[in-house]
């Protein structure tokens, strides 16, 4: 059976799912089989992809638009149409003719494949050169401190002195988990009790 997904991504009026939903149709999925998200790509939250993706099986074919109106990303796209292979299901982008029931198709996911790959070692390339960089600059790399050093070292003697972290959180204006966070990363203990 071919199951069918189109997306827009305004939920207005602006776009409409008309051309995807006639090209599938002509394509000879059946209009029952149709599943429609109006949403972002970028968003995880297709209500209309779950459902598509939990109603096909061994056996079934996923047939789409455009490649784009699938995945958020390559990567994305690529695990989707992976998944699909893995549990038998046959997948098909209309415009840019790609079938994986074809040695065509085939070759194109496999070039896919390689790209992703690629993407993802130039962007682990690019953040371990921007890491070294600001290294170099004396800079050390990841999120600022939620506490500075100098309420770090007030909350600490507040502590040892006997104070609660309830009330060293109110009176510091620090999330709980946030402190606990922070003492566990500097290595703080309670002082034992006499």
């Amino acid at each position: 059976m071919m199951v069918g997904y189109v997306r827009v991504s305004s939920v207005d009026d602006r776009q409409s799912i008309d051309l995807q939903h006639d090209a599938l149709i002509a394509a000879g999925v059946d209009e029952r089989h149709i599943y429609s998200d109006k949403a972002s790509g970028a968003r995880d939250d297709r209500p209309g992809l779950k459902a598509c993706l939990a109603f096909l099986k061994e056996g079934d074919g996923l047939v789409v638009w455009k490649l784009d109106r699938l995945g958020r990303s390559l990567p994305h796209l690529l695990s989707i149409v992976t998944d699909l292979k893995d549990h038998g299901i046959s997948f098909r982008s209309l415009t840019e003719q790609m079938d994986t029931t074809t040695p065509h198709g085939e070759l194109l996911f496999s070039l896919f494949g390689a790209l992703a790959q690629y993407e993802r070692a130039l962007t682990r390339e690019r953040v371990v050169a921007g890491l070294a960089a600001a290294k170099r600059r004396g800079r050390k790399g990841g999120r600022r401190p939620t506490i500075d050093d100098e309420t770090l070292e007030s909350i600490t003697e507040a502590l040892n002195a006997g104070s609660s972290k309830a009330s060293v959180c109110r009176t510091f204006k620090v999330p709980r988990s946030t402190l606990i966070g922070t003492l566990e990363r500097i290595g703080w203990a309670a002082p034992a009790k006499d």
